[in-house]
């Protein structure tokens, strides 16, 4: 019993160092603010999530591709945060940093079960927990389905190890269920079947390519360890002799034939992510982008994001998409991606950990890595969030045993580890100050960047929130020059030319953003807001109906139609218009006000007095609502 407590021990130690090291450094995110990039969409204009926890709200995060992605756990854990917090930026930074916190509490406890590595684990799992590239994933609202998918990643490995100790169905089907919530909260864990494969291979050892070199199974005891690593060593220089094809055979198809169900699943969530991501217009065409230039990003991108892992400079919210790369330069990263692969594969026998932690790093990328491509970054650091533990796992086993004969090797590995670890620390910590806003981050990104046209863009946007016109413009400007095909600039610009009166100029703004993107249903639905300003009415309507055709929930719209309408006496038409302007958002007093105007105008003074009183029931401070409705109950006492 006591040695049991002291094995608990360091354990409990590690845990603790942390949980506060992840605490020191990511703490000041509570400060921080919601950012105007996805955060509106996810939360603060978000009407579904505000609407509440109700059936309505189950409906719809079931079944929507609202952001490009089937994530119906991640619209839960949103609607949640809004029963708790309200739209408190504060909370949902918490419940982020929360879920950072527990997943790498799980990485170290899990890499510990397997390997029985105590401190090899724990290097792994502060690496993971610390690490600047990592602030992007936690520091923004948006992302909470990359903490949270990787919660269900960490649990669905746990899962698997304890299957693998003693298989049973129970187990088995607990695997496939963390699996598939985790798919419900972000697509990127289609490659996670893959990813324990390679577990299998290294370090649970049940999929074994030479008998000789085998890792021993997790399960074995202590003795049988012991000689396994005697013969391991009495193999070392001697020539390996791979097993006859069908004995090979016979060992992989059990492993693969269990991964069965992981791998359908995953080409369900492919499938659903395709149709989701091409609904919202995100994947971007070969026209725009050949497959050449995609090819050329993607190895480009496997070095960068090795190199921004060993020095973590330069990190930024959007890295612009350059287009096809010069030929030299794709040319040296297949080179060196090659080179890494070839020795790797080399040294897999005596260093297998090398080949699961470089094929974990490559094959967890894939799905991001830009061969299908979507949006218009070149890489993002969000990306980046499970691959880069390959990377660390490698780094973790492979340089004690470079380091294996050195003298006071153990005191130079720990120097060593807590220089880099304070390192990240303080970096981390400098990261997160520039997510405090979107004027800060945006102005960095800019810094550290080049001819970025979404920095200059969204900090525009930031800089016009906060009154200071004329600096948006000039940014808006930019992003125009840089990009000149960039449809949200044009956008922008547009709703600044508007509010500042200039109503001419503001319609050729969205008229340009129209031509560049025919079904951008805010350009649709201003445009039509200043065609009516010049009693345009009937110009007006049709944009407001191209609008409803991408953008059909959005109550604001149905709302609008339905006064266009109300402005040619079209009652009926506007009737329906508010009606499903209300039936969208129920508590859409103006709606309720519009429609009884409308009502009463066509003669139905009794039921115009009904949504009259609905709006003063939601809001019973409405002057013009109260006003409507003493107006008709005075004309129904004449009638009568």
């Amino acid at each position: 019993m006591v040695q049991r407590i002291s094995n608990y021990r360091p354990k409990l130690l590690i845990c603790l160092f942390l949980t506060l090291a992840v605490l020191a450094a990511f703490w000041q995110v509570k400060n921080n603010d919601f950012v105007n990039f996805d955060d509106p969409r996810c939360t603060t204009e978000n009407l579904h999530i505000q609407g509440g926890l109700n059936l309505e709200f189950l409906k719809w995060a079931f079944t929507t591709s609202h952001a490009g992605y089937w994530q119906p756990l991640t619209w839960l854990s949103f609607v949640m945060d809004y029963q708790l917090f309200g739209l408190n930026p504060g909370g949902y930074h918490l419940v982020n940093l929360l879920l950072h916190t527990v997943n790498s509490l799980l990485l170290f406890l899990i890499l510990n079960r397997m390997t029985h590595a105590l401190w090899k684990s724990a290097f792994v799992a502060a690496l993971f927990a610390l690490h600047p590239i990592h602030v992007e994933s936690v520091a923004w609202i948006a992302e909470r389905k990359d903490v949270l998918s990787a919660f269900f990643w960490m649990l669905t490995m746990g899962a698997y190890v304890r299957y693998t100790e003693k298989p049973g169905v129970k187990k088995y089907l607990l695997t496939i269920v963390f699996f598939s919530f985790g798919l419900m909260a972000k697509p990127m864990l289609v490659s996670l079947p893959c990813v324990l494969l390679l577990l299998d291979y290294w370090p649970l050892g049940r999929l074994r390519f030479n008998h000789s070199l085998d890792v021993p199974k997790i399960s074995e005891s202590k003795k049988e360890r012991k000689r396994a690593r005697k013969i391991s060593a009495s193999a070392k220089g001697k020539e390996v002799t791979l097993p006859d094809q069908s004995r090979f055979l016979q060992r992989l198809w059990p492993v693969i034939r269990e991964k069965i169900p992981f791998f359908a699943l995953s080409a369900i969530s492919s499938i659903v992510t395709a149709i989701g991501q091409q609904k919202v217009g995100a994947i971007e065409s070969l026209e725009i982008l050949p497959i050449g230039a995609r090819i050329g990003n993607a190895l480009i991108s496997y070095i960068r994001y090795i190199g921004m892992t060993i020095y973590p400079h330069g990190l930024a919210v959007f890295y612009p998409h350059r287009g096809t790369p010069s030929s030299w330069e794709v040319f040296l990263a297949a080179a060196l991606v090659l080179i890494a692969t070839l020795l790797i594969i080399r040294w897999a026998a005596k260093m297998p950990y090398l080949a699961m932690g470089w094929l974990w790093y490559l094959g967890t990328l894939v799905p991001v890595i830009g061969i299908i491509q979507v949006g218009m970054q070149s890489m993002a650091d969000r990306y980046t969030y499970i691959p880069v533990i390959g990377l660390f796992v490698a780094t973790a086993w492979a340089v004690p045993d470079i380091a294996r004969n050195w003298r006071y090797r153990q005191y130079i590995l720990m120097t060593g580890a807590g220089i880099v670890l304070s390192a990240l620390m303080f970096l981390t910590w400098m990261q997160v100050k520039y997510w405090q806003n979107s004027i800060t981050l945006f102005e960095h990104a800019i810094q550290v960047t080049d001819n970025n046209y979404l920095a200059h863009n969204n900090l525009g946007f930031a800089l016009s929130d906060a009154g200071k016109r004329e600096e948006a413009i000039a940014h808006y400007r930019e992003a125009i020059r840089i990009k000149p095909s960039y449809e949200n600039a044009h956008f922008n610009l547009g709703n600044h030319l508007s509010a500042q009166g200039r109503t001419d100029e503001a319609i050729l703004c969205y008229q340009e953003a129209l031509r560049l993107r025919p079904n951008y249903a805010k350009a649709h639905n201003n445009l039509a807001a200043l065609l009516i300003s010049k009693k345009m009415f009937k110009e007006a309507i049709g944009h407001y109906q191209e609008a409803l055709k991408t953008d059909p929930s959005n109550s604001g719209t149905h709302y609008n139609l339905g006064v266009a309408w109300m402005s040619i006496d079209h009652f009926e038409d506007a009737i329906g218009q508010f009606q499903e302007a209300a039936r969208i958002n129920p508590r859409f007093i103006e709606a309720h006000n519009a429609w009884g105007i409308a009502l009463a105008r066509s003669g139905k003074t009794g039921e115009a007095i009904d949504h009259f009183r609905e709006a003063l029931k939601i809001k019973p401070d409405f002057r013009e609502a109260s006003d409507n409705l003493r107006v008709a109950l005075a004309q129904q006492k004449m009638r009568r």
